[in-house]
C-alpha cells in the first residue's frame, strides 16, 4: 500500500471509499458528498491555522493502480511531544490488514523524529480498531474523551551516539 499526501483531487474516489453509513457507526457523523470532501481536503491540505500544530493526512492507495481504500492521519504537537494517530478503511477493505500497516507505518516514522508520545482515540466497541492500536504498541488509558478510550504509545528512545 502506498501513503499518498491527501489532496483535494482524492475526494471524489475518497466520497466513494467513505460513502458507507454503517462505516461512521464508530466515527460518528454521516457520508459527505464529493464536494463536501474536496472543502475538507482543501482545509486540510492547508494546514493547522495553530503554528504550533503540524497536520499530517494521507490517503491509502493499494500499489500500483489500485484503488484509494483510506486514510491515516496525525496531529503533531512538537512543544508537548506528542501525535495524535487516526485511521480509516472504506468497509470493503476491512479485515485485510490496510489500517494495520498504515498505522505502524505512520507510528515508525513518529518515532523516528522523534516523538515522545502518541495517542489513539478508539471507540470502546471497535475491537478492529482497538486491534491495530494494540498491533502497533499502543496501551489503552483509563481516560475517555467524548466517549472513546484514550491508548498511548512511547516509542523507545532512540540510542544516543
Amino acid at each position: 500500500m502506498d501513503l499518498l499526501p491527501l489532496g483535494v483531487e482524492h475526494a471524489p474516489e475518497m466520497a466513494l471509499v467513505l460513502g458507507d453509513p454503517v462505516l461512521h457507526e464508530f466515527i460518528g457523523g454521516a457520508p459527505l458528498t464529493a464536494d463536501a470532501l474536496r472543502e475538507r481536503y482543501a482545509r486540510l491540505a492547508a494546514g493547522s491555522a495553530d503554528p504550533a500544530v503540524v497536520w499530517c493526512n494521507w490517503v491509502l492507495r493499494l500499489r500500483g493502480d489500485g484503488p484509494l481504500v483510506g486514510t491515516v492521519q496525525a496531529t503533531v504537537t512538537p512543544a508537548r511531544d506528542t501525535a495524535e494517530l487516526a485511521w480509516v478503511i472504506g468497509t470493503p477493505w476491512q479485515g485485510r490488514g490496510f489500517a494495520t500497516e498504515a498505522a505502524r507505518t505512520v507510528t515508525a516514522w513518529l518515532a523516528d523524529l522523534p516523538t515522545g508520545l502518541l495517542i489513539a482515540h478508539v471507540h470502546p466497541d471497535h475491537h478492529a480498531s482497538a486491534a491495530v492500536a494494540a498491533a502497533c504498541g499502543f496501551a489503552p488509558t483509563s481516560h475517555r474523551e467524548d466517549g472513546e478510550i484514550r491508548w498511548e504509545h512511547r516509542p523507545p528512545a532512540a540510542p544516543a551516539t
